[in-house]
């Protein structure tokens, strides 16, 4: 059985669901999701899901990190050793409103594209995975991904786009390696299938969907 990794690159894939849900209001629902339960399902006959990693930030404010910390317990929960999280950190950057000329501080997410990089050249490197799958479109992935290509060629390097996400540099990429770019939002079955109750428990340790996710 070929092992398979998914490596999701949280920013992404969060704000992809975001700007999904402006066009199609069904995908707020995907906020509330079991993501190996998710992945699991593009997997072939003789492929077995190693784990999923997933790399965020804190974020600054209290409300939002509640809330994403309410979605990755949920998953640490029912995923268990499946399921692993890699944070960076959230900077906050002062900046220049372009309007008014008074200065603001603006979150800024730090060290995800090295900690994605560092953890998919480590995995192939030590022999982890097989299959390496990427859930970004951030072209600033592509080095690592030539990396493996070149150094690692008995590893198969793949691309999900989150939803609305796309990088011409990664599908060029993907494509130059005899592969297909698979695109998240025209999987929304997929994501149906993978919706989570509104509690989660093991019996010691229970996690329920923020109030403002609630439909």
């Amino acid at each position: 059985m070929k092992r398979v990794t998914v490596y999701i690159d949280g920013f992404n894939f969060y704000y992809g669901l975001k700007r999904k849900k402006i066009i199609d209001s069904d995908w707020k629902k995907f906020y509330w999701i079991d993501f190996v339960k998710l992945f699991e399902q593009f997997l072939g006959q003789d492929q077995i899901l190693q784990r999923v990693v997933y790399f965020t930030a804190t974020p600054l404010s209290s409300s939002k990190s509640s809330r994403q910390g309410a979605l990755l317990n949920a998953n640490k929960i029912i995923n268990k050793d499946k399921f692993e999280i890699i944070r960076g950190k959230y900077f906050a950057k002062q900046i220049t409103c372009p309007y008014c000329n008074a200065s603001i501080d603006k979150p800024e997410e730090k060290r995800t594209d090295v900690n994605i990089s560092v953890q998919i050249i480590g995995d192939c490197a030590l022999n982890k995975t097989d299959v390496v799958i990427l859930v970004s479109a951030d072209s600033d992935l592509v080095p690592p991904l030539e990396f493996i290509q070149q150094n690692f060629p008995d590893k198969k390097v793949k691309v999900y786009f989150p939803p609305t996400g796309h990088s011409g540099d990664l599908n060029n990429n993907i494509v130059q390696n005899k592969g297909k770019v698979v695109k998240l939002e025209y999987n929304k079955s997929k994501f149906f299938n993978s919706i989570m109750s509104d509690t989660v428990t093991n019996g010691t340790k229970t996690s329920t969907i923020p109030d403002k996710w609630k439909n």
